[in-house]
């Protein structure tokens, strides 16, 4: 699987459950890039979906830190209020996304293991 077909479903998910509930979202939104807005969201999925596979935790402390480490550390919008990322107001609606597709992807798998196994 390549890494766009990986993270599909993670967009659509997100797209569905966490932007469509953005208070920067322009009309015709998601997606955001073709309309000149730099989504966090559309840029950062792999590494939200990995700060989610390596987080497990139900505060949401240990998943900001995270986000703030994996990705804002780099950003050059960092502590700016530019910043076009709208992770750390909808991070738990993030959280939720990935984790409904882990979900699925699980559920999917286990469906398709022979009985035998």
């Amino acid at each position: 699987m390549n890494d766009q077909d990986e993270y599909q479903d993670y967009l659509a998910e997100l797209r569905e459950n966490v932007c469509s509930r953005c208070i920067a979202r322009q009309p015709g939104c998601p997606p955001c890039a073709p309309h000149g807005k730099g989504c966090g969201i559309e840029r950062h999925i792999p590494e939200l979906v990995e700060i989610c596979r390596n987080t497990d935790s139900v505060l949401m402390d240990p998943y900001i830190e995270q986000l703030h480490d994996t990705i804002c550390v780099d950003c050059q919008f960092r502590d700016s209020p530019d910043c076009p990322c709208p992770l750390d107001y909808l991070l738990p609606l993030a959280i939720e996304a990935v984790e409904r597709v882990q979900r699925r992807r699980e559920i999917q798998a286990n469906r398709q293991k022979p009985s035998y196994l």
